[in-house]
């Protein structure tokens, strides 16, 4: 009801994550090499929280980059950048999970990608490959910057998205043994963390009616079933529906008859609850009108899902929100939420999962984090995230980051520090600046300096604080990415003008 019309814009345009704080104190007690970085290996629930391979709490704090799900059968933006630079700008903007929304039309014989530039180098690993590959592809490099994957069976054919989980083109064996498929496509890769079996169920949709054909909790436990027999290690991540007893909410974002009916997986401790959640630039809900809006509005979801995590019933992941932020009450809205979801330097990973919608710029009813040049980041937007967002993930691989920095080895904090202009288009541009942990101990914090050679400014910095005197910069970590494990590394990025300057060397200090 709510929903049509974003994916009909859409398919037309084409977690510093803290430990417990006992956990956290007893890691850094330990010498160096004693315990990993929180999120490493597949993950498993406990109660409310998601666990590590090792058993440390961790939190999703991503977005969703959507394209899959559409004609043409691959992410969007590529038609602009190259799929290295905008993940690895994801990574630098703080986000350590992407969401990748698809339809079960990229599983047919031949399914190939469309709408992506090879010019001037871009994607040239691309070339040639279907759209399973490209996807692949994605994952891996993923993987190698320290971020974990979400599948998301968003639509069961690029045409549109469905009320229940099969269509009379697409049914529910073709549902199930795609989902085996993908399960089994990245069996020992420990980047997919899991899949979330429908998008949006809605009316006619039920849960716990008891009717084969519309109850989605069912369904779920049958869908969610199929892809434990194939990988038991995956997190299977099952959506609400619109309306319960009554009681009509978001699609998907209805989790009120879970308490009572409660999904019954095969493999313990892989279930996670998820809701979707939008403003007024996607529909008008009756909460917004209330008088006591914005206050109103953690009643509204604790009653809808937030409970399932209050009642340490089960992890909850909000796979959506979002909004165009043109309105005084989304911007209320967005900041409610964002306290609601629990800011990570209060309760660290002891917190609501989320991945917000979306990375790409060409979702009609709210935006995205970046601007309709792909490139260039809405700051107001992400700004509203930051309390929220969490560490990154262990890399899977990947080089040491290069640059210049303050030494290693020994029990000394040591970084280094690496500076690569993204894009530029002469009156300005962007670079990614990637901060490695070349000591044998975590840092607690760091500043980059460096010097331009030309007449450079900053317009605008993320994931770092900074301070300019004449050519000269110094930008130092904020709160969600100040602590990085030996070996691992983080990003921040910056906008400025004029471009066509040379890149500078900087110069790293940690402490």
């Amino acid at each position: 009801m709510f929903r049509s019309l974003r994916r009909a814009l859409c398919a037309a345009a084409a977690a510093l994550l803290l430990p417990l704080a006992g956990a956290y104190s007893a890691q850094a007690a330990d010498p160096p090499t004693a315990a990993a970085a929180p999120g490493a290996g597949y993950w498993h629930t406990s109660g409310r929280q998601i666990l590590d391979a090792a058993g440390q709490p961790v939190r999703v704090a991503g977005i969703n980059w959507f394209g899959f799900e559409t004609s043409n059968q691959v992410v969007h933006g590529l038609w602009s950048r190259d799929y290295k630079s905008m993940i690895d700008q994801v990574r630098s903007l703080g986000y350590n999970t992407l969401r990748l929304p698809y339809s079960d039309d990229i599983l047919k014989p031949g399914a190939a990608p469309s709408g992506i530039d090879f010019s001037a180098g871009k994607n040239a690993d691309l070339q040639g490959l279907s759209s399973l590959q490209v996807l692949d592809k994605l994952v891996a490099y993923a993987g190698r910057d320290g971020l974990k994957v979400i599948l998301d069976r968003h639509r069961p054919d690029s045409g549109g998205q469905s009320a229940l989980w099969y269509t009379a083109s697409v049914p529910e064996s073709t549902w199930i043994t795609n989902l085996k498929a993908l399960a089994g496509r990245y069996r020992g890769q420990d980047t997919v963390i899991g899949i979330d079996l429908h998008n949006e169920p809605h009316d006619p949709a039920c849960w716990g009616c008891g009717d084969q054909a519309t109850d989605w909790r069912l369904a779920a436990q049958r869908g969610g079933n199929a892809v434990l027999s194939v990988n038991p290690d995956l997190l299977v991540f099952v959506e609400g529906v619109q309306t319960y007893n009554g009681v009509s909410g978001w699609w998907g974002g209805n989790l009120m008859g879970a308490g009572q009916y409660p999904v019954r997986l095969s493999v313990p401790d892989r279930l996670v609850y998820s809701a979707h959640d939008y403003a007024t630039s996607v529909a008008q809900q009756s909460w917004f009108s209330d008088p006591s809006f914005p206050d109103n509005m953690p009643g509204i979801w604790d009653k809808y899902w937030g409970y399932l995590f209050k009642q340490n019933i089960a992890p909850v992941w909000v796979g959506e929100f979002g909004t165009t932020l043109q309105s005084a009450v989304d911007q209320k809205w967005l900041a409610a939420l964002a306290k609601y979801l629990r800011p990570t330097s209060t309760y660290g990973a002891d917190s609501f999962q989320w991945t917000f919608w979306s990375l790409n710029p060409n979702s009609g009813d709210t935006g995205g984090i970046l601007k309709d040049d792909w490139t260039t980041v809405d700051t107001v937007k992400d700004g509203y995230l930051a309390s929220v967002k969490a560490p990154l993930f262990p890399s899977g691989g990947g080089d040491g980051g290069g640059g210049t920095g303050g030494g290693g080895g020994g029990s000394t904090a040591a970084c280094s520090a690496a500076y690569t202009v993204s894009s530029d288009w002469g009156g300005g541009f962007n670079a990614d600046v990637k901060v490695t942990n070349t000591g044998t101990v975590a840092l607690k914090s760091w500043t980059v300096t460096w010097s331009w050679s030309g007449s450079q400014k900053i317009t605008s910095m993320w994931n770092a604080s900074y301070t300019q005197t004449a050519s000269t910069v110094t930008a130092a970590n904020a709160a969600h990415n100040g602590s990085v494990p030996a070996g691992d590394s983080t990003s921040f990025g910056l906008g400025g003008t004029p471009g066509g300057g040379t890149a500078p060397s900087p110069t790293c200090t940690a402490t």
